[in-house]
């Protein structure tokens, strides 16, 4: 007996099923003008040569030279779905952002997974993080909640990031994937130790998309309705458990299904499988972070849970997938400075760098009106703006209102204005001297040591030793030397252990 087929294997067939009573829809050209025939192109006797007037052929010919657009700098392989944010639990005494503002409610959201530094035909399987993006479709704006699968990263200060995403592609010249670039950058920047360990885990392959959690990573800031602020970190903790690959089994999907987490989301919410995660967030007074034992804007670090325990929130269900990838995936972008009304940022560095860069690099990936593509269109508010114009706008431009700012013509007007009794920021001090703090010789070593000794068991320890040795033992060997003395720092068994099973891949070879 054949195995059955799988939902992904069948989409075309269900296609045809569910349109077969439909009448058949005529062919058209981009112009919506009938084409009478799509089988030929229009020549000079049947051995040619092409005549220029068939548009038919330059129709489909221009567009299809231009159909790709630029691929992510980072998290270019991804999959994604749709589904609903539900509130469980009152936090409106945190936060007056009207997606908590009662228990049930229920808000549309859009969600996409990815690996982070390989292409987009990479394998799904590949030990990278795994991005974690979640937009919010609230009545107020769009709100995007931009994160990974593991709690902190690899830098805290964003003038290392394209240094560090070099690392993780290929080297200029050979133009191949670079172990001493990797482990150069790293054992020069001791604060990747952590993120590195948890990479280098067993969580470093997570079993597709549905078996991980995800975190806001960032600090951010909370404000309720009085003008009360807290900090804040959000977790999404999945139902269905946390599953991981071993290294062996995730070498052998590379090869034999590249695509396994793509197609597992898919097949899964197909067959009425529907993922959920539970977000919960820790909340710190600024009092508490004034007086914090580090600086807990430090994103290579964790609030400890016994101190800042989880506060639950809500249930995100992905319950529906993309009726078209490129239309939903692909074109999908997410900016941290996507904000709502009581969700602000912190003075954490590596958030503050990401607010500039992602829509700066959406606007060069998608156009100047990126924010009108139906998937990223803030559909359930009304945008009034005095932005015009660009490539791709496909509104109304505004029609005919002022397009300037102030004006004496009823264009719309900011709160300020209109009387608004609460503005949407909070009011925050900063001060300091202005200069160029480096944060190199911070603590670095003390949160993997936890990590190593009391999150991992020994068989995962002994997991992580061998899979930094084995990725390490094709670099030169005087950063193999100081790949031991950081682990070290952090566990000395634990750099002892890489240390053995790197002479024993030398020996090996011999």
């Amino acid at each position: 007996m054949a195995c059955p087929r799988s939902k992904a294997a069948d989409q075309l067939k269900e296609y045809a099923t569910n349109v077969e009573k439909c009448p058949v829809d005529a062919l058209t050209a981009s112009t919506g003008m009938t084409i009478d025939s799509k089988l030929q192109s229009l020549t000079v006797g049947p051995r040619g040569p092409l005549l220029m007037q068939d548009f038919v052929f330059t129709d489909e010919m221009a567009h299809f030279n231009r159909e790709r657009i630029p691929e992510r700098v980072v998290h270019a392989k991804g999959g994604g779905a749709k589904g609903y944010f539900e509130v469980t639990h009152d936090i409106t005494k945190y936060c007056k952002a009207k997606v908590f503002e009662s228990v049930g409610k229920r808000t549309p959201v859009a969600v996409r997974f990815s690996t982070v530094g390989g292409e987009s035909g990479s394998a799904d399987t590949a030990r990278d993080p795994r991005g974690f993006a979640v937009k919010f479709y609230t009545e107020e704006g769009n709100w995007d909640l931009v994160g990974n699968n593991t709690p902190i990263f690899f830098i805290r200060d964003p003038i290392f990031f394209p240094s560090f995403i070099h690392t993780q592609k290929r080297n200029p010249q050979t133009h191949l994937k670079d172990p001493d670039m990797f482990w150069d950058f790293i054992t020069l920047r001791p604060e990747t130790t952590h993120q590195v360990s948890f990479l280098f885990s067993d969580r470093g392959t997570p079993d597709g998309y549905r078996f991980m959690n995800g975190y806001g990573s960032h600090t951010f800031k909370m404000v309720n309705k009085a003008g009360e602020a807290i900090y804040v970190k959000f977790h999404f903790k999945c139902d269905q458990g946390i599953k991981n690959l071993m290294a062996d089994k995730a070498d052998e999907l590379a090869g034999s299904d590249p695509d396994y987490a793509n197609r597992d989301l898919f097949n899964a919410i197909a067959d009425g499988n529907f993922p959920s995660w539970t977000l919960k967030i820790q909340v710190m007074t600024f009092e508490e972070a004034e007086k914090f034992r580090w600086n807990p804007f430090d994103l290579t670090k964790i609030w400890p849970q016994a101190e800042f325990p989880l506060i639950p929130v809500g249930k995100m269900v992905l319950n529906e997938n993309p009726k078209n990838y490129f239309a939903d995936v692909e074109q999908i972008a997410f900016a941290p400075s996507h904000m709502v009304p009581g969700i602000e940022p912190s003075p954490d560095k590596m958030l503050q760098g990401r607010l500039f860069s992602y829509p700066d690099t959406h606007r060069h990936r998608l156009g100047t009106n990126y924010m009108q593509i139906p998937i990223n269109c803030p559909y359930r508010t009304r945008v009034k703006n005095y932005q015009r114009d660009g490539p791709q706008n496909v509104t109304d431009n505004q029609g005919n209102a002022p397009n300037y700012y102030p004006n004496s013509f009823h264009g719309p007007r900011d709160g300020l204005e209109r009387g608004d009794s609460q503005p949407n920021q909070s009011t925050f001090n900063v001060s300091g001297d202005v200069k160029r703090y480096s944060s190199k010789d911070d603590d670095n070593f003390s949160q993997v040591a936890t990590f190593v000794t009391k999150v991992l068991s020994a068989d995962e320890r002994k997991r992580l030793a061998e899979n930094i040795a084995g990725h390490v033992k094709d670099a030169q060997p005087f950063l193999q030397e100081r790949v031991i003395k950081q682990w070290g720092q952090a566990q000395s068994s634990l750099g002892d252990l890489i240390k053995s099973l790197i002479e024993d891949h030398k020996k090996a070879k011999m």
